[in-house]
C-alpha cells in the first residue's frame, strides 16, 4: 500500500473513517488480520494494528459490539458511549494511511477527512436505530445490524482489492446520509418532545 498513488490513499482513509463510524472493532480486526498475514502491506501508519496484541483486543471488542448491536435498546446506549471512540478512531485511522508520506498537511487533511466520515456515519446508524427501536418487534433492529455488517465488510473487501470503486460507493453513501440524517435528526426530536410532555402526566 506505501506504493498506491494518491487517489488510493484517498480512498483506503476514507474507506477507514467512514467504515469505522459504523463497525470500528471490525474495521480494527480486518486491517490488523490483512496486515499480519501478508496479504496486504499496511501503510507505516497502520502497522501497529497487526500486533498480536492489538489484533486479540480488537476481537474481543468486535465479539462484544457484535453481541450489543443486535439487542433492541442495548444497541443506542452502546451508539452513545462509542460517539466519542469512533469518531476521533476514524480520524486517526484516515491520518495513518498517510504516515509515512513525512507531511503534516496530508495527515491533517486526512484526519478531517476521516473524522468527519465517521461521523456522518456514526450519527446516521444511531439515528436509525434509535428509529428503529421505536418499533416492538426486533427484526427491524436485527435486519439493520446485518446490513451495517455486509456493509462493512463490503467496503474494506473493495477497498483492498478496488480502491477507486469502493471510494465510489463512500461518496454514494454520504450523499444517501446526507439526506437522511436530517430526517432522523426530526424524528428523534419529535419523540423526545413526545416523552418529555408526556412525562409530567404521567407522574401525576
Amino acid at each position: 500500500m506505501e506504493s498506491l498513488d494518491i487517489a488510493q490513499l484517498i480512498a483506503l482513509a476514507a474507506v477507514l473513517g467512514f467504515a469505522s463510524g459504523i463497525r470500528l472493532y471490525a474495521v480494527l480486526l480486518v486491517v490488523g488480520l490483512v496486515g499480519y498475514a501478508g496479504w496486504v502491506p499496511l501503510p507505516s501508519g497502520l502497522a501497529i494494528l497487526q500486533h498480536p496484541w492489538v489484533i486479540g483486543a480488537s476481537a474481543a471488542m468486535f465479539l462484544v459490539e457484535f453481541v450489543a448491536d443486535k439487542v433492541p435498546g442495548v444497541d443506542s446506549v452502546w451508539d452513545a458511549i462509542q460517539t466519542f471512540i469512533r469518531i476521533p478512531a476514524g480520524a486517526a485511522l484516515a491520518a495513518g494511511v498517510f504516515g509515512a508520506m513525512d507531511s503534516a498537511a496530508w495527515t491533517t487533511v486526512a484526519a478531517i477527512l476521516g473524522g468527519s466520515l465517521a461521523a456522518t456515519s456514526h450519527f446516521t446508524k444511531a439515528g436509525t436505530r434509535a428509529a428503529a427501536n421505536t418499533s416492538p418487534e426486533p427484526f427491524s433492529n436485527l435486519g439493520l445490524s446485518v446490513a451495517e455488517d455486509i456493509t462493512t465488510a463490503g467496503l474494506l473487501w473493495l477497498v483492498l482489492t478496488h480502491p477507486l470503486v469502493a471510494l465510489a460507493v463512500v461518496l454514494a453513501l454520504v450523499v444517501l446520509a446526507a439526506w437522511l440524517l436530517p430526517k432522523l435528526i426530526r424524528f428523534v426530536v419529535r419523540m423526545l418532545k413526545k416523552v418529555l410532555g408526556g412525562a409530567p402526566e404521567g407522574s401525576t
